[in-house]
């Protein structure tokens, strides 16, 4: 395609109703053949060297950028303190004003610019190289200026701009975070990060919760749980069945052993089928005596699965001990509201 413009984009209107499905269509599919040229001529044995650069630094990984280069550099330093690798973005301009005093020799400094000319960073060069950190530019027009006073540079090919002057950065961004990321999980990988590891890194976010919070930090305890004992009437516990918002009773005996569970779809049922005998019915003789039940150190996350499992989902589960005593109870509102 060359330098020219997609030839299905019509330039000659600059007002448009609607947006035509198949120039869409075409724009996608162009965008695919641009990252396509990206990832078929990208050069493997500098994209390693980058990467066990990183993997291989004492110090911090700073990056850096300009406009659009300088938001992608952002996220992917971001990326990077996710996965519990020390980094940070420098800005360029900042640094020039003080900023740069954070640089230390152990340090890498990554240089994202499409044209590798950007002035602002050709002025912090100098500044940093006195610091002494190790350089590298990321840039994808060549021969450019960047090249010439790092220490390390990476090229990543681009065919062109999908914009149709050739000059929004829309592709060559989209290849920028491309490759940023694939080397952050590359990175990760090499640290051989665990999922406790990486939920460390995540506590308020839902990623961070399914792998950290377990059972027992979501469970409803003793003094808010619907408990009943078997001989009890079922009329006598409607408002222990309704107060509690479990939707259930909890049928226990003296030692808080768990005996089965009642619910308030067992009320319907036992009422339909029994009519006014539900008035001398107890819980024991209608509750269900082989519920689903889990332990407290479950992971909370396994909760939720259990609820949904087969052969029909259900809306709580007992907590119980190893000796079956009654110490909680965990509900579906609870694990959603807790942002499971």
């Amino acid at each position: 395609m060359g330098s020219l413009p997609p030839p299905y984009l019509d330039l000659s209107s600059k007002h448009q109703d609607s947006i035509d499905p198949d120039r869409l269509l075409h724009l996608f599919k162009a965008q695919q053949n641009y990252l396509n040229h990206f990832f078929q001529n990208l050069d493997l044995s500098q994209t390693l060297t980058f990467t066990q650069t990183l993997l291989n630094a004492k110090g911090t990984i700073y990056f850096t950028g300009v406009g659009k280069s300088g938001f992608v550099a952002q996220k992917i330093s971001q990326t990077l303190v996710s996965l519990g690798i020390k980094s940070g973005f420098l800005s360029p301009v900042d640094a020039l004003h003080g900023d740069i005093g954070i640089l230390d020799p152990e340090d890498v400094l990554v240089m994202f610019s499409k044209s590798g000319n950007t002035e602002e960073l050709l002025k912090l060069v100098p500044c940093a190289k006195a610091k002494r950190v190790f350089l590298i530019s990321v840039t994808s027009v060549k021969p450019n200026c960047l090249m010439g006073v790092c220490d390390l540079n990476v090229h990543l090919p681009l065919e062109r701009e999908l914009c149709p002057f050739d000059l929004a950065p829309v592709t060559s961004t989209a290849i920028q975070m491309v490759f940023g990321d694939t080397v952050a999980i590359a990175l990760m990988g090499a640290r051989n990060l665990s999922r406790e590891e990486y939920a460390a890194n995540h506590p308020a976010g839902r990623i961070g919760k399914s792998l950290i919070f377990k059972v027992r930090d979501v469970m409803k305890k003793k003094e808010d749980l619907p408990i009943c004992k078997e001989g009890d009437l079922i009329m006598d516990q409607l408002v222990e069945l309704t107060s509690k918002g479990c939707g259930c009773l909890l049928v226990i005996d003296e030692e808080f052993h768990l005996l089965g569970t009642f619910t308030d779809g067992d009320l319907r049922r036992t009422l339909k089928a029994s009519g006014e005998g539900i008035f001398k019915l107890t819980v024991g003789e209608m509750c269900n005596r082989k519920p689903r039940t889990i332990g407290p150190d479950a992971m909370a996350a396994d909760a939720m699965q259990k609820m949904e499992s087969p052969p029909s989902p259900v809306q709580f589960l007992p907590v119980i001990d190893q000796d079956n005593v009654l110490i909680g109870i965990v509900t579906l509102h609870g694990l959603v509201s807790a942002g499971l």
